[in-house]
């Protein structure tokens, strides 16, 4: 049971939610930007949400499914098709063998995730199966995905039935869609809420101004390890020297060019650069989704603001999995469930 990669589009990689602990030995996460839009996908085709997926960023992409096998589509929208008819996204999506998937265009975002039922069977490294391209670890062979690339299935416990299709039927989608208010505010232009970081006060007051009123572009530059940003010049009171420390998914920090860089999925352990905020965790999947080109706006929240939401998020996806586990019983393609 496998997926043959036609063309990779402009970059597609192998990843699950990260290869964590390992930090210590200078090894980084990884794992996908988006992770609401990665447990959405499992979640949909009856897998574990750290089940490993496909992450497309941008588009051209296409595969064959050389097996009848359940899918979904989740994140951005990059108008995909299967043999050449809009398949549905957020929703679980049974396809016949043989048929081609390709993302024509894109609409909205700037990754989709499609995960099979059963999960990518790529080996694990270090207790993960996420590519980290730099260090040439995880996914297909540790490196991004390119023609000819045949990628196995796993068999996950959480299988689900294969319906009949008729005729020359090439997919068959279920009525049901995870709603759009249970998804995150993807924008084009998105105004992302931030706490202070640890160097906040070392920042003149013009710049700690400019943070929270300008407007900052995502550069060209930008990619999974960081996002780089371009606007008003951040300065510090006097120069100063940092020891280095940790750095999460969402640290903004600041190098000697007053340029701020938001890391992401494949950041480094420590970063030595002031750290002037920490984007909450909640809004990390909205910046996942917003293109180079597009502008970002920060507001500033307290830490006890940012844990609430933090929480209310996990109340939320908690009940979001439920629900997608009573809609897939309801309709009889959950098989050999506990």
């Amino acid at each position: 049971m496998s997926i043959t990669i036609i063309k990779p589009g402009l970059l597609a990689t192998i990843q699950d939610l990260g290869r964590s602990g390992y930090g210590k030995y200078g090894v980084i996460v990884s794992g996908s930007m988006d992770r609401f839009a990665h447990r959405t996908a499992n979640w949909l085709v009856g897998n574990d949400e750290g089940d490993a997926v496909i992450e497309v960023t941008w588009s051209g992409m296409s595969l064959r499914l050389e097996r009848e096998m359940w899918i979904a589509l989740t994140g951005g929208d990059f108008s995909p098709q299967i043999d050449g008819i809009p398949v549905p996204m957020w929703r679980p999506v049974f396809v016949r063998k043989g048929s081609i998937l390709a993302f024509t265009g894109p609409k909205n975002g700037c990754r989709t995730y499609m995960a099979v039922a059963g999960g990518i069977g790529v080996p694990e490294v270090l207790g993960s199966r996420s590519t980290y391209i730099r260090a040439g670890i995880g996914g297909m062979k540790g490196r991004a995905l390119k023609s000819g690339d045949i990628i196995p299935v796993g068999d996950g416990k959480n299988r689900l039935r294969h319906p009949s299709l008729s005729g020359t039927q090439a997919f068959d989608a279920v009525r049901w869609a995870v709603p759009a208010s249970a998804r995150p505010a993807y924008s084009e232009h998105p105004l992302i809420r931030l706490i202070r970081g640890p160097q906040f006060g070392d920042f003149d007051e013009v710049s700690r101004h400019a943070l929270l009123h300008g407007a900052f572009r995502i550069t060209p530059q930008s990619d999974r390890m960081g996002y780089r940003l371009e606007g008003p010049k951040l300065q510090l009171q006097r120069p100063q020297e940092y020891i280095s420390e940790g750095v999460t998914m969402g640290t903004v920090q600041v190098p000697p060019d007053g340029q701020p860089i938001i890391l992401m999925a494949d950041r480094q352990t420590l970063g030595g650069y002031p750290k002037i905020a920490q984007v909450a965790g909640v809004d990390l999947p909205v910046i996942a989704q917003t293109r180079p080109g597009s502008t970002l706006r920060f507001r500033e929240i307290g830490q006890a603001e940012a844990e609430q939401l933090w929480m209310d998020q996990g109340i939320r996806l908690n009940r979001l999995a439920r629900m997608i586990d009573l809609r897939l019983k309801e309709d009889g393609c959950l098989d050999g469930l506990d």
